[in-house]
């Protein structure tokens, strides 16, 4: 039904019995003032197959860019279907809360498991909440359901053993009101943690749910995976360990398309309150393989508690030989310049002398068109990088860059944040080249690059320098081996496909020891 208005949508939800179950709120009325029901035999008949119309009509009436405003990706049901068959491995619950109903697919699903639970759906979404009514109504599930209208953030806990489960809402940081930023800080601090205001809306429900949740409530939630890594994400680590108690974290491939409007890599995470084993963590490349949520490496709560980033915690041990790529390299990103338009040769630094403009790679695209190899300067722009003691240039050359700094200064570039903390405003300080070069954020895997042509580089692209002393030909076998083995499950996958790779993040990359280069 990929046509219809949504006044189509509330006549077809109050023909399946929409306003059966409790809950209605002023907002839904509002929707169903006037709409009188329409013929829903059809789709009555799809949703006792199992199927949800409802939620597939809603996703094709409000595009992704409408529904990302309120964080609204609807899970498909292989999805579904694992987590629940993952709730079948805890004690039975008196009530299933999923924190962001959406149109009830999880409710509904987890009714045909857990036949005498209540069922309670959170939604902020008058249109949706209604929908999830007329879901729950069809499949004949008013009886024990309930809707509750309203910020999940002030939802308090029902009575009993509670499931929580769902797809809590990805919003970013910037599209949150201050006043819940706040809320977050504050509700961190009274359970004895830190939180970043830079924090996504996901964040949030981790931790109400940690806040509301007691021994013997379990959960399931999938997430875009960034918290495992990130800064921001440091408080849903700890609630893990310390609160909410993880069994175990999925983590799905971002190939496998886990939301079909996203590209990002996903996160499903299994907890039991009151559970302190340790936390097994298991990578899968197709929902296919997601199966109930079993398996996985262990990982001890010592360890997880030491390390800032999890992402790879879970990966499979090095054969024999192997090593991490830090033992051999240290990664850099290249340096800010603070301001490209200044520090990168143009007509304002005409007449400046050949010994301070440095060739370098400038755009992550030059490495990408140069590999496997880099063996000419001639399109590469120029970085002006000049020493912090002028004093030191040749008498011959201070003419010019003097003309220069002043015309740097009106273009104020002694006031941006990177020169005011520099040394001397004037020196961007750009490192020697480096023997590889590799770029950190894109679409797609990096590319890894020989840089024979000794070009410097910016912080578009990271610097590989060798730990230990690698010839020519091992060094082009490493970065033979780098650019066919590297995918982007190995570094971090943002919602919209973006992958990036800190510097740590590239160290930690299994690649074979030098030995095995060398044989």
């Amino acid at each position: 039904m990929p046509d219809l208005a949504a006044r189509d949508l509330v006549a077809l939800a109050l023909a399946l019995g929409a306003r059966d179950v409790p809950g209605w709120s002023p907002a839904e009325d509002a929707l169903a003032r006037g709409v009188r029901p329409s013929d829903a035999t059809s789709l009555r008949e799809t949703i006792a197959r199992g199927e949800d119309p409802l939620g597939e009509a809603f996703c094709a009436l409000r595009s992704p860019g409408e529904r990302r405003e309120l964080g609204a990706t609807y899970t498909p049901s292989a999805i579904v279907r694992a987590m629940l068959a993952w709730t079948q491995t805890i004690a039975a619950p008196d009530t299933i809360v999923d924190p962001g109903v959406g149109s009830a697919r999880y409710l509904v699903a987890a009714a045909r498991l857990h036949g005498r639970a209540n069922l309670v759906g959170v939604e902020i979404d008058p249109l949706a909440a209604l929908l999830a009514r007329a879901h729950l109504a069809a499949a004949g599930l008013a009886g024990r359901s309930r809707i509750v209208v309203a910020d999940y953030r002030d939802f308090e806990r029902p009575a009993g053993r509670t499931l929580f489960i769902g797809n809590p809402p990805y919003v970013r940081h910037h599209r949150i009101a201050p006043a819940w930023k706040r809320w977050l800080t504050r509700e961190a601090t009274a359970l004895g943690l830190r939180a970043s205001q830079l924090a996504g809306l996901h964040v949030h429900f981790f931790l109400r749910t940690a806040a509301i949740a007691r021994e013997g409530d379990a959960g399931a939630f999938i997430t875009a995976a960034e918290w495992l890594d990130v800064n921001y994400g440091t408080v849903v680590r700890e609630l893990l360990l310390r609160r909410l108690h993880a069994r175990s974290i999925h983590l799905i491939d971002p190939r496998a398309l886990p939301f079909a409007d996203a590209a990002t890599t996903a996160a499903i995470t299994c907890f039991e309150v009151g559970h302190r084993a340790s936390i097994r963590f298991r990578r899968v490349d197709s929902l296919e393989d997601l199966g109930a949520l079993g398996g996985g490496a262990p990982v001890s709560r010592a360890r997880l508690a030491k390390a800032t980033r999890w992402s790879h915690l879970g990966r499979k041990r090095a054969r024999a030989g192997w090593v991490e790529l830090g033992e051999l390299c240290r990664v850099h990103r290249g340096q800010v310049t603070g301001a490209n338009r200044v520090w990168i040769e143009g007509p304002h630094s005409a007449g400046l002398p050949t010994s301070v403009l440095y060739p370098t790679v400038t755009k992550a695209r030059e490495l990408f068109q140069a590999a496997p190899e880099l063996r000419t300067i001639a399109h590469l722009r120029r970085v002006i990088d000049l020493p912090e003691d002028l004093d030191a240039l040749p008498a011959a050359e201070r003419d010019a860059i003097e003309a220069f700094l002043r015309e740097a200064r009106k273009l104020g570039a002694d006031q941006g944040f990177i020169a005011r903390h520099r040394r001397a405003w004037w020196s961007v300080g750009l490192r020697e080249p480096a023997p590889i070069l590799a770029t950190y954020m894109a679409r797609r895997a990096p590319a890894f690059v020989r840089n024979f042509a000794r070009a410097r580089h910016i912080n578009i692209a990271h610097g590989l320098y060798p730990r230990v002393r690698l010839d020519e030909r091992t060094l082009t076998r490493l970065v033979d081996h780098l650019a066919g083995a590297t995918s982007v499950t190995e570094g971090r996958t943002y919602a919209g496909g973006l992958t990036k790779f800190e510097p740590r993040e590239m160290e930690r990359l299994l690649v074979p020891g030098p030995d095995l280069l060398a044989s």
